[in-house]
């Protein structure tokens, strides 16, 4: 096996995380429901307290074969992983995985187009804990002067989920790695597929598997993949705060983990193809996709990504109720939160109620798409009438 070239990631969503000892000779994982995992000695119970690791029955909150082969493989999508914890939903893994590096007195630097509930988490629940917050322009290039003797840890968000800011992930890690504060990525908008995060410099990478990796928009996850330095403290953490996910989401997720290639490829034909003809619309004022070339970041974006996702915005150049009404009138975009499922969403969004130190000030009303894996021309065609008739 040394011999062999280094999987590309198309093959790793295949084999990864299909070992043997995990699956058996089966090509999928069975889902193993179990709370109670019995041992045959007492000598045997206490010996597996000083064992804390997948792969080794414990008790159920633990995982069995199904969870500890979806983290398996998720760490796999990740070069120079060590491991991957999961967990009920993306914003769980978010909280989680701040509370592995945070303290009462910390400083959390967070990137000001920041999902929202990350924004909520730190205005909220962080501040209560003792941590203060501080937002940042997420195109600075002044990466020295974020930083503080408070400092502990950086929330990065690149794109933004909203407005498509591109950020220097590799000169923000070098810049905090100098000052030993500990930075964490919000990546699911590519996914370790198009972006892998570790090796730009990321410490902990963050997915709402929800999203692109189960694809199919019935389970709701998160995960956080990291190094040895810090998989201790992340795993400790979870396992504190009695994070588990049900054996049957992760077999599902493992299933849709199997053709996220095709999928991102799909998605990404579609949005850029949908983000082109968008440009030519007498109604729309700007699109924001980040593989668009004249986007702002899209020299960041060709520099550390493979690939873009299905994920986008556009300013309508109409005021809140014109916009709403293009939306109402789609007829196969659905109305609805989160993205990266087989269905296209439509979404008006207001940014300004997101931000703490940029303004958004540009006229207009932002619409933000999800690209499913409808036809392209009959996505085309719905945005058109749904244009006529606003």
């Amino acid at each position: 096996m040394s011999s062999h070239k280094p999987q590309k990631p198309a093959t790793k969503t295949v084999t990864a995380g299909r070992k043997a000892s995990l699956t058996g000779p089966v090509v999928n994982v069975p889902v193993w429901r179990a709370s109670t995992h019995l041992y045959e000695n007492v000598a045997e119970l206490e010996a597996g307290k000083a064992r804390n690791e997948d792969g080794r029955f414990f008790y159920g909150r633990r995982g069995s074969p199904t969870q500890w082969s979806l983290a398996d493989a998720l760490t796999a999508m990740e070069p120079g992983a060590h491991g991957t914890m999961l967990y009920p939903s993306g914003v769980a893994a978010i909280a989680c995985a701040l509370l592995s590096v945070l303290k009462a007195g910390d400083i959390l630097l967070m990137t000001d187009n920041a999902y929202d509930p990350s924004r909520s988490l730190a205005d909220g629940f962080l501040k209560r804990f003792g941590v203060e917050t501080r937002y940042f322009d997420p195109r600075t290039t002044d990466y020295d002067a974020l930083f503080c003797d408070r400092t502990r840890a950086i929330l990065l968000e690149s794109p933004g989920s909203l407005t498509f800011e591109m950020q220097d992930i590799p000169a923000i890690c070098a810049a905090a790695k100098k000052r030993n504060v500990v930075t964490l990525l919000d990546n699911t908008w590519a996914t370790s597929y198009f972006h892998t995060a570790l090796d730009k410099g990321v410490d902990m990478a963050i997915l709402s598997c929800t999203k692109y990796i189960v694809g199919h928009s019935d389970v709701m996850m998160g995960s956080v993949t990291t190094h040895d330095k810090l998989w201790t403290k992340l795993r400790q953490t979870a396992q504190q705060l009695g994070q588990t996910v049900s054996p049957d989401d992760a077999y599902l997720a493992s299933r849709g983990l199997r053709t996220l290639s095709v999928r991102m490829k799909a998605h990404e034909t579609s949005a850029l193809h949908i983000a082109r003809w968008l440009q030519t619309q007498a109604n729309v004022a700007t699109v924001f996709h980040p593989a668009l070339p004249d986007c702002p970041g899209h020299d960041i974006w060709k520099r550390d990504f493979t690939g873009s996702s299905g994920l986008f915005s556009f300013i309508h150049t109409g005021d809140a109720a014109t916009a709403a009404a293009f939306v109402d009138a789609l007829q196969l975009f659905g109305i609805g939160y989160s993205w990266g499922g087989f269905e296209s969403l439509a979404l008006p969004v207001q940014p300004e109620k997101y931000r703490s130190v940029v303004a958004w000030d540009k006229p207009g009303t932002l619409i933000r798409l999800q690209i499913g894996l409808e036809d392209t021309d009959d996505l085309i065609a719905d945005l058109g009438q749904a244009f006529n008739g606003s």
